[in-house]
């Protein structure tokens, strides 16, 4: 019987111990992934990290701040989490990412609120998180209109430019597989270093997100008549605000974001940046209203 009752109380002490450690445990994480809105709130500022060269999305023109698209939607969800937050103002720190870096400062914490031309992926969601979606977009290419490249077929032997690590780079190489297209890939820096060797003749083509060439051949100092933009996609790029893992923080930002959804406010901030392509796509409208859910 005492032999009993010593092996009952070594099981609760197990027990209890292990109680203790889960809650230590599940407290560390809690303070870790859902400080977000505390540090807003305690600084009085949120760092937004913008691309400069993500043009309609993200870009900067000299001497002003960050524009686009996507920089139109954070300054909402800003105006949204200030409300949240009772504060009288919330000033925006600028970080300028690019391609290689932005996940990093995301989860190093330089950045709250990535807002740029990021895809959602499963493979980056293993270490960061994404609002509901704000864009869908494909890969596509650009050319010179005289090349006739009009397919992914006919870039077989050609150069074709895109961004190493990309979601660019793996979409198109399983793209031209398929059309039995073998290009010779030359990796660039950014987008306007990809468009400009399209350009110069240093590259037959450019690969990226369609909207992105779009932009590039709009605000550049070209004839667009001499230029061919495929309407051929070779993927599905769902475009989201990226963030740490933080579920207090992800609901204040898409609660913004269906709010704007559900107002039909998107409608015009897409007209704004995209209006020279006509009526938004049926394929985007639907997106919007599939994701302006109710309070």
């Amino acid at each position: 019987m005492k032999n009993e009752s010593t092996r009952i109380a070594l099981l609760l002490r197990v027990l209890v111990g292990a109680a203790i450690a889960a809650s230590m445990v599940a407290t560390a994480n809690a303070q870790s992934t859902r400080g977000t809105l505390d540090k807003i709130k305690k600084s009085g500022t949120i760092s937004l990290g913008y691309r400069e060269n993500a043009t309609p999305f993200s870009f900067t023109e000299p001497g002003k701040e960050p524009i686009g698209y996507s920089l139109d939607l954070c300054r909402e969800v800003v105006s949204g989490i200030r409300r949240q937050l009772k504060l009288a103002d919330l000033k925006i720190k600028w970080v300028p990412v690019t391609i290689g870096d932005r996940i990093k400062m995301v989860v190093d914490g330089n950045v709250d609120l990535e807002c740029g031309s990021t895809t959602n992926t499963l493979s980056r969601r293993e270490v960061v998180d994404f609002s509901i979606p704000t864009f869908i977009d494909g890969g596509s290419y650009i050319a010179k209109a005289a090349s006739r490249l009009e397919s992914i077929k006919d870039l077989d032997g050609k150069r074709v430019g895109m961004i190493a690590g990309s979601s660019t780079e793996k979409a198109f190489a399983a793209a031209a597989s398929r059309a039995f297209a073998k290009p010779v890939i030359v990796f660039v820096k950014d987008h306007d270093e990809g468009f400009q060797g399209v350009r110069d003749g240093k590259l037959d083509a450019y690969a990226s997100d369609r909207m992105i060439l779009f932009g590039l051949a709009v605000t550049a100092n070209v004839d667009l008549k001499d230029y061919f933009l495929s309407s051929e996609l070779f993927s599905y790029e769902p475009y989201g605000l990226m963030m740490r893992r933080d579920p207090e923080f992800r609901l204040a930002v898409d609660r913004q974001l269906a709010r704007m959804y559900r107002s039909g406010e998107i409608i015009k901030i897409v007209g704004n940046w995209f209006g020279a392509l006509g009526e938004p796509p049926e394929l985007l409208k639907a997106m919007y209203i599939l994701n302006s859910y109710p309070e």
